[in-house]
């Protein structure tokens, strides 16, 4: 694929901001997601990356005037502290509080994701792993239409996992959210490249707070099975009726959830099978494919 001219960032709708979680063993993954944007990926006012205090000054290379590394510790309350994990040989880190369940890196990857609407001025968030690239030009207008923003959501998507954990997910957020009923929704809110609503976020903190009487990073908590997705997604569905949100199962990434590492001809077959709607492609990076190989082939 042939490189893109660099964007404008000017926008013609609602202030759109994109954000990605990530940590120091996605750090090439996530140079290539920042090298991508500034080449294919305009309407946006900045691109926060979210990350532990031990791996702020490490990210610190990727920042300049539309990006930011944010501080978890900025974002996040005090009583959630992060350790090295001595079960793991003190390779991995753990946060521990008196208020939550221990936690891992990737359930903190999801509080950061909405604690950020909490502090950022912008209307809307754009979510975006750190793994992924952009193969395509985007506008991140294309997530509203006259000020109403588009919410992910694959129909009765549950009915094809059963029994999966998608269920307990799904089960967790209806509880901290006060829905009665059903107990588990038979839709799919998950995907990356997704948006939410600034005003609808800070709404569902504090609709959390409510139903649990518990600051809303510790009802999330009070379990480890859980998925922001599910829970913004729910939210916004049943609680607040759709306000300034409208149904979409457009998924404008590809991604490769999970398999065998793949080799170049099956990156290149997965690249070049994209929908004419999608944008970037995902490769989990616990899969392991090469970086080196995915950056020559988006380049």
């Amino acid at each position: 694929m042939t490189s893109q001219p660099a964007p404008t960032r000017r926008q013609q709708h609602p202030a759109t901001a994109i954000v990605t979680a990530s940590y120091a063993p996605d750090l090439e993954r996530c140079r290539l997601l920042c090298e991508t944007i500034d080449a294919r990926v305009t309407g946006f006012t900045r691109h926060y990356l979210l990350v532990e205090q031990s791996d702020v000054a490490l990210f610190r290379q990727f920042e300049g005037p539309n990006r930011v590394v944010i501080d978890e510790r900025e974002i996040l309350p005090g009583w959630l502290r992060s350790f090295r994990d001595p079960t793991s040989g003190f390779r991995r880190r753990i946060w521990l509080s008196t208020r939550t369940m221990p936690l891992r890196g990737w359930h903190v990857q999801q509080l950061r994701r909405i604690a950020i609407a909490l502090q950022a001025p912008e209307d809307a968030f754009v979510y975006c792993d750190s793994d992924v690239a952009f193969v395509r030009p985007f506008d991140c207008g294309r997530f509203w239409h006259e000020g109403v923003l588009r919410l992910f959501r694959r129909e009765n998507g549950l009915a094809d996992r059963p029994g999966s954990e998608h269920h307990d997910w799904s089960a967790h957020a209806g509880r901290i959210l006060g829905i009665e009923s059903p107990p588990v929704s038979p839709h799919d809110y998950i995907a990356t490249l997704i948006a939410w609503r600034r005003d609808t976020t800070l709404a569902m903190c504090r609709r959390i707070e409510e139903v649990t009487g518990r600051h809303w990073v510790a009802g999330i908590a009070s379990q480890r099975m859980f998925s922001e997705c599910m829970i913004y997604g729910r939210h916004a569905a049943e609680v607040a009726g759709m306000a300034g949100h409208v149904l979409s199962s457009e998924e404008l990434c590809r991604v490769y959830w999970t398999g065998p590492s793949m080799s170049e001809a099956d990156m290149k077959a997965f690249l070049h099978s994209l929908a004419p709607h999608q944008v970037a492609v995902g490769m989990q990076s616990f899969i392991g494919n090469d970086v080196g190989t995915i950056r020559r082939l988006v380049a």
